[in-house]
Order: structure tokens, then C-alpha cells, then sequence
């Protein structure tokens, strides 16, 4: 205990003076940010050790996790220090003024009973047909999430696998697990498996129940920094209608053909900023979304954001807002970021009933090389196909609400090498409006651009290459 004790306070030590000033990142940008708050923690510090925990894979460290953060709440916050490890364990919900700290070689993962992601009815006291997410908080103030460990979902046991997407050895590795093969062959679900029993009647039920990784909601000064996120069920860091919100040094990845595996999804938060990642996804790399409908519209947007020295290798788009748009997205900066290897660069997608108004956009310095299809594109009838989705809804006619908006966007400065078509856009008049493309140059394979009568998106001094 003596000795545990001596270490969290050098650990406070260390923490404390690598303490981050973010005021630099804020030079010279093109439309003014706010800047977002740091969350402060209290100097107080505990060991899950020393709550019972047993950092040996098998052990169900649940209620290790929930007694350490009881503890903590009761002196009014701290931080929580994980030691190397790999500690299994069912949902953590973090509180006010308390930082999650994970050391080197520390791995919390997901257990992969997923009876216990589902959470207990208080009037049954049986387990309710919906899923928590593995890590959460909610209308929490100065929370934290920091270190060099990783955080691991365990996604294999929750996702669906689309046969065209893997290899022959790694669809009989899937087999191994049991499982449930639809009866057209080209699906597999983690329904039926050998060694876990089904939560649900159904395989098409139990994959609506996959939760989120990390999902903060309404919560106020949040920092996410250095540690490492992967193989998440579903989304893997989710901050909803969060104010002051930093994302700093994280790494999150998962397999390239993980289903809905969005790597950073920032739902109408307000001053947020986004440096120094590292993402290898399976959906989406950073992403603004603005919600649907007419109560994400009375919400507002996404404002005051910027995301810049960024690394996404896979992603279906490096950066990417919508297809959620309805709250709007306003003052968002993009600059000085890498996409190496993702589906699409800049992708804004959107649909009828989905969409929303964007106003001062900007986004310059982008280096891109191996995209797959466009470099830049608007998108707006985007369709989500995900698994299970009613494809016969594809094309339906839908009221003329909450219209795609994409407009005021700048982009500038983009070097791509390598990507079938240069810029693209689709829409019926008013939907990709006053969209300019500057100062660029992007080596296509197909095509340089591909922009659709009714889309106002001004191409001025872009050099277009191909072999």
C-alpha cells in the first residue's frame, strides 16, 4: 500500500508537468475559435489494485472499477491509476472531477459476456434488451481519460463480418468461433458462438445492441489523451453535445473492414480541438455529426472546432462531416493533416431529412496519397448500408426537409497523389453551394473532377495530373 501510494504521487508529479498549453494551435487561424477549457483535477490519486482488481485477463474486474470510482466521488475526484495489466471488465461509468489514468502496458478490455454490457433493470432487477456503452459519462464535469495503455473492446464478439471483406483463412477464423452464417452465405454473425450464450432471440437483434467504446454525453471539459483505442463493437470515442472537449495524442484502430468501426465522432459539441492522432478505422475517421431533426436544429451545431496534425491511414474518410447534419456544423478549422490510404479525403455527405446548414469551413494543408475513390466529394443522397439496413429504402421519396446545406466551405492547399477522381459533387440546385477549391494539386486515375450542373463549386488554380 505504502508503495502504491509513493509511486500516484510521483505519478502526480509527472503529470503535472507535462501539462499541456494548446494556446499556439490557435495562431493564425482563418475565422475565430473559442478555445476550449482543460478539465482540472484534483491532486488525489488511488491504485485499482488497491480496490481488489486482478490484472490477469480472466478475472471480472467490474466491481473493482466501481468501488475505486465510489471512492474517488466521496473525496471529490482524482485520478485513478491503472498499473500494467490486462484487466477485463464490464461497463465503467466515470463522474465528476476524475481521471482515468492507464500506465504503460495496462490494457482494460471489454469482457466478452455480454450479458454483463446490459444493464439491470432497477424495478425487475433483470437485464434490460439494451446495451451500455463500455465507457461512459454523463452531464459530467472535468473528466479525463489519459496515459500510455490501451483500451480494448473486444469488438470481434459483437460485429458482424461481410464475407466479401475477408480473406478465405480469416472467414474460417470467424467459424472457429461458432456463429451464425446468414442463408445467403455472405454474412456472419457473432450470434450462436461456442463458448457465450445469445442475449438476444435473434442475430439481426443482437447486432442492434452493439455499444459504443468510449460515449460522453453532455458532459463539460473533457480530455482524451496518449492512450490507445481499439477494436471498439461499435463507434470508438463519442463525445454528444459535450462542451470543451480535447483529443490529444490518442491512437485508435481496427480492423479495415470492421462494420460502423468510426474512429472519432463529435456529435453538436461545442469548442472542441483535435491534435496529434494516429487512426487506422473501419468507418469514418474524424467525424462532426449534427443530429436529425428538428431537435437537433433547436440543439445547434458543431462550432468552434479544430483538427490539425493528424495521421488516418484506413478510414472511409480521413475527414468527414454528416451524414447527421440537421444541428448545423459552424466554424470548423482543418488544417496541417495527413490521410494516407483512406477510402475518400474530404468527404461531406448528407441526405432529405438529414441534412443542415454548414457556415465558415476551412481546410488547408492536407496531404493525401492512395485514395481510394475521391479526394474531395459532397455527397447528398448518401444512403447508410450498413448491416441489417432496409435497402428497399434506398431510393423512396422523402419530404422536403432538413435539405443538405453544404456551402461556405474554403479548401485549400491539398497535395494528393493518387486518388480515382480529383473532386466530385452531387445535388439538385442549393445544396453544394459556394464551395471553393484552391491552390491544389491532385494526381488522379479516373477522372479530375466530376460536379454535377447544380453544384456551386468554384475550381481556381488546380493543377490536375495523371499518367
Amino acid at each position: 500500500m505504502k508503495q502504491s501510494v509513493f509511486l500516484t504521487l510521483c505519478l502526480l508529479v509527472t503529470m503535472s508537468a507535462k501539462a499541456v498549453n494548446y494556446d499556439s494551435y490557435y495562431d493564425n487561424l482563418p475565422v475565430n475559435i473559442q478555445k476550449p477549457t482543460a478539465p482540472v483535477i484534483p491532486a488525489y490519486s488511488v491504485n485499482i489494485m488497491d480496490f481488489g482488481a486482478v490484472a490477469n485477463g480472466v478475472t471480472d474486474n467490474t466491481e473493482c472499477f466501481a468501488k475505486a470510482i465510489g471512492h474517488l466521488r466521496k473525496q471529490g475526484g482524482g485520478h485513478l491509476v491503472v498499473p500494467a495489466g490486462i484487466y477485463l471488465t464490464g461497463p465503467i461509468t466515470l463522474r465528476d472531477n476524475i481521471d482515468l489514468h492507464l500506465e504503460r502496458n495496462a490494457i482494460i478490455m471489454a469482457t466478452p459476456d455480454k450479458n454483463l454490457h446490459l444493464p439491470v433493470s432497477k424495478d425487475t432487477g433483470k437485464r434490460e434488451q439494451r446495451s451500455t456503452p463500455f465507457i461512459k459519462a454523463s452531464k459530467a464535469k472535468n473528466i479525463s481519460i489519459t496515459g500510455e495503455g490501451t483500451i480494448d473492446g473486444n469488438g470481434k464478439w459483437w460485429r458482424p463480418v461481410k464475407r466479401s471483406k475477408v480473406s478465405d483463412t480469416e472467414w474460417n477464423q470467424f467459424r472457429a468461433m461458432g456463429g451464425t452464417i446468414s442463408e445467403k452465405g455472405d454474412l456472419w454473425y457473432p450470434y450462436g458462438l461456442k463458448n457465450f450464450a445469445n442475449i438476444t432471440e435473434s442475430a439481426e437483434e443482437e447486432i442492434k445492441l452493439r455499444m459504443h467504446m468510449i460515449r460522453l454525453t453532455e458532459c463539460e471539459r473533457v480530455l482524451v489523451s496518449g492512450v490507445t483505442l481499439q477494436n471498439a463493437p461499435n463507434f470508438h470515442l463519442v463525445p454528444q453535445r459535450c462542451n470543451d472537449v480535447i483529443i490529444d495524442g490518442v491512437t485508435v484502430r481496427c480492423p479495415w473492414n470492421a462494420q460502423n468501426g468510426d474512429a472519432i465522432d463529435i456529435g453538436q459539441c461545442k469548442r472542441v480541438l483535435i491534435v496529434n492522432n494516429v487512426i487506422d478505422a473501419g468507418d469514418d475517421g474524424i467525424c462532426m455529426k449534427g443530429g436529425v431533426g428538428q431537435t437537433a436544429r433547436d440543439y445547434g451545431p458543431c462550432e468552434d472546432i479544430l483538427i490539425q496534425d493528424n495521421t488516418v491511414y484506413h478510414a472511409h474518410g480521413g475527414f468527414v462531416i454528416g451524414s447527421d447534419c440537421s444541428g448545423g456544423m459552424k466554424n470548423i478549422v482543418v488544417r496541417k493533416n495527413t490521410f494516407s490510404g483512406t477510402d475518400t479525403g474530404l468527404r461531406f455527405k448528407s441526405s432529405v431529412g438529414r441534412g443542415g446548414k454548414t457556415e465558415g469551413i476551412f481546410i488547408s494543408d492536407i496531404f493525401m496519397n492512395d485514395i481510394k475513390d475521391e479526394a474531395i466529394v459532397f455527397e447528398t443522397t448518401y444512403f447508410d448500408n450498413h448491416v441489417g439496413a432496409d435497402a428497399s429504402q434506398k431510393d423512396q421519396p422523402k419530404e422536403n426537409l432538413f435539405l443538405p446545406d453544404f456551402g461556405d466551405i474554403h479548401i485549400s492547399h491539398v497535395i494528393c497523389r493518387g486518388a480515382k477522381t480529383g473532386i466530385k459533387a452531387s445535388g439538385a440546385k442549393g445544396m453544394v453551394h459556394d464551395v471553393t477549391v484552391e491552390n491544389s494539386t491532385i494526381f488522379y486515375t479516373k477522372q479530375p473532377t466530376d460536379i454535377g450542373p447544380d453544384c456551386g463549386v468554384s475550381v481556381v488554380n488546380v493543377n490536375f495530373q495523371t499518367f
